[in-house]
C-alpha cells in the first residue's frame, strides 16, 4: 500500500487531521476485508477451503476465479491494515511528542520570562497599605500590597521621603499619573489621577516608605 509512510517521513507537522485520515483509511480497509470474507463465505470455501475435489480436480461447485481473487485481496489488505496501523500509532506518538514538547517549551519560557522580569525589576521605594473603596486610588486599580516602582516623575532612583510623593500629587490635581507597582511579582501600570472626592485627600489611599 503506498499511504502515507513516506508522507509522514516528509512531513513531521503530524495534525489530528492526519490521524483522523489515516483512521478513515483502516476503516474503509475493513469494509473491503470484510466484503471480500463475505464472497468466501457465499461460496463456502472460507479463507482455508480447499478448491479441489477429493480426485484433485478443481471444483465445479463453486467460482474458482471469484475465491482466488477474493483470497489474494483479503491477503494484501490484511498487509495494507498492519501497515496503516503503525502508522497511526507512530502519528499518535509524534503528535503527543510534539504537544508536550511545546508544552515543556511554553513553560521554560514562561519561567524565563518571569526570571527575567525579576532580575530587571527596579527595587519598589514604597508600599500601599490601605486603599478606600470609591476613592481615585481604587478606581484606578491600586491595590493594598502593591510596591510602587514609579509615581508620576518619581521613581526608585530620585525617592527620597514621601514629600515627593505629596508634591507630585499636590501638583497633578486633575492630571492623570502613570503609577507603576510590582503586584504578585510582576510589574503593573495604572494611571491614577488625584482629584477631590467624598473622602480625605486627592488619592484615598496610604502610601508607606520601604525602608532598605
Amino acid at each position: 500500500m503506498k499511504m502515507t509512510e513516506e508522507n509522514i517521513a516528509a512531513n513531521s507537522e503530524i495534525t489530528m487531521d492526519d490521524v483522523k485520515n489515516l483512521i478513515i483509511k483502516k476503516d474503509e480497509i475493513e469494509e473491503q476485508i470484510k466484503a471480500y470474507y463475505d464472497v468466501l463465505e457465499d461460496q463456502g470455501v472460507g479463507v482455508e477451503g480447499p478448491l479441489v475435489d477429493a480426485e484433485g480436480y478443481p471444483r465445479a461447485d463453486v467460482n474458482l476465479y471469484q475465491i482466488r481473487t477474493a483470497r489474494h485481496n483479503i491477503s494484501c489488505l490484511q498487509n495494507d491494515h498492519k501497515a496503516v496501523m503503525a502508522e497511526i500509532e507512530e502519528a499518535l506518538h509524534k503528535l503527543h511528542a510534539r504537544e508536550k514538547a511545546k508544552r515543556e517549551q511554553d513553560e521554560a519560557e514562561a519561567q524565563h520570562e518571569a526570571a527575567e522580569q525579576q532580575v530587571t525589576l527596579p527595587a519598589p521605594f514604597a508600599r500601599v497599605d490601605a486603599v478606600t473603596q470609591g476613592s481615585p486610588a481604587s478606581g484606578a486599580g491600586l491595590r493594598v500590597g502593591d510596591e510602587v516602582i514609579e509615581f508620576g516623575s518619581v521613581n526608585t532612583e530620585n525617592f527620597q521621603n514621601l514629600q515627593n510623593i505629596a508634591a507630585v500629587v499636590q501638583h497633578s490635581e486633575g492630571k492623570p499619573l502613570r503609577v507603576t507597582v510590582i503586584r504578585e511579582g510582576q510589574k503593573t501600570q495604572m494611571s491614577l489621577t488625584p482629584q477631590r472626592w467624598s473622602g480625605r485627600g486627592l488619592l484615598g489611599c496610604n502610601i508607606v516608605p520601604i525602608h532598605r
